[in-house]
């Protein structure tokens, strides 16, 4: 068994999006630290796909920005329609520059990019192939215990974060809680080749049957969302072409697919984001709606926040980060629920309500609500 004496100020267990991201915060901020991953390589599908502008800015803070810009496509326009007419558009150019627009970046890209930053900072500041086993925590310091190649390794550190997903691994050894619900929205969603004539614009269809939502990706792919009445466990690229061509008369049967997936709706929040020297981030910590793509931007937000705190004196900024951070979370969960509300209205209260949102004085508070400026 290999272990270290010296402590590390920071242990982070998770290298998706935001433990890479928040590892990347504590060493601009001068906090030592290192990231636990046990995939060898990025995940290899697009996923969490939407950067919002409240990101993109704290990107510019870090100096890691022009890489994003890069892989990414820049969605200035969304459009509303039914399956016979459009209800209006809604411009991001509107918000508040530079990046008045989302950027939609598939997640591998994302990965990518952090992981290569995080390297350029520390070259040793992210073990792959470690899996988390536990740990062990007195007044002062963690030891937690991991493996690499089957051989049990230790680190000692003044705090631990999980950032490990929903399933949390830390959450669960720390006895934290973690309470919401699951709602009965269902959804399928799939990457396809870009057919549309829409370009880089998104598009949210309001039919009868369900909502459909696409929007662009880079490599002349486009993303499709579609509502599902139940939740389809093996879902096939037939199943959305149907479901869309049905809805919105468009044909996908013969475009060339690369991702297809289901999912439910749920929002689950952990009791307390900090217990003693465990701290929890990203979805460990709380889970939301992916219908608007908050969830990584949430994380992110929130891992802003605690670099904040853990480089201010004293344990007790800790708890000012969960208070902090669980209000913006809170917010963000009760919009998304008011959204997903909305979608199961009767189509001629829904397409009202829409229109009414993307119409003037009402679609700059829209763009801000889009766009997460009003968190």
């Amino acid at each position: 068994m290999t272990k270290t004496d010296s402590i590390l100020p920071v242990l982070i267990i998770g290298g998706g999006p935001v433990g890479l991201f928040l590892a990347i915060c504590l060493l601009k901020k001068g906090i030592d630290c290192k990231v636990l991953e046990k995939r060898q390589n990025p995940i290899p599908d697009s996923r969490s796909l939407g950067i919002h502008p409240v990101s993109l800015e704290l990107f510019d803070k870090l100096g890691i920005t022009k890489p994003f810009l890069e892989q990414g496509v820049k969605i200035l326009r969304g459009f509303a329609m039914t399956e016979e007419k459009t209800l209006g558009e809604i411009s991001f150019e509107s918000g508040k520059k530079p990046h008045n627009y989302i950027l939609a970046c598939p997640q591998f890209y994302t990965e990518e990019i952090l992981r290569n930053e995080l390297i350029k900072l520390n070259p040793k500041a992210l073990l792959t192939g470690a899996e988390f086993s536990d740990f062990k925590e007195d007044a002062s310091e963690v030891m937690t215990s991991f493996r690499i190649d089957g051989a049990l390794q230790q680190i000692k550190s003044h705090f631990l974060v999980g950032c490990d997903g929903k399933n949390s691994m830390v959450r669960q050894k720390a006895s934290i809680h973690f309470s919401g619900k699951r709602y009965p929205d269902t959804y399928i969603m799939g990457d396809f080749e870009d057919t549309t004539q829409f370009g880089a614009d998104a598009v949210v269809f309001l039919p009868k049957g369900g909502m459909i939502e696409c929007f662009p990706l880079p490599n002349g792919m486009r993303r499709w969302v579609v509502k599902t009445e139940e939740y389809l466990s093996s879902p096939t690229k037939n199943d959305l072409a149907e479901l869309v061509k049905k809805r919105i008369d468009y044909n996908l049967f013969e475009v060339e697919s690369t991702m297809l997936s289901s999912f439910g709706v749920q929002h689950f929040m952990a009791e307390s984001f900090v217990k003693n020297r465990i701290i929890l981030a990203g979805d460990a910590a709380h889970v939301v709606s992916p219908i608007g793509g908050q969830g990584m931007n949430l994380g992110w937000l929130g891992a802003w926040e605690l670099t904040n705190h853990l480089s201010a004196s004293g344990d007790e900024k800790l708890h000012e980060y969960h208070s902090t951070h669980k209000k913006v979370v809170r917010k963000a969960a009760r919009r998304a629920e008011i959204n997903m509300v909305l979608g199961r209205s009767l189509p001629a209260v829904r397409n009202l309500v829409v229109k009414m949102m993307i119409s003037a004085p009402f679609s700059r508070k829209t763009v801000k609500m889009f766009t997460m400026r009003d968190l």
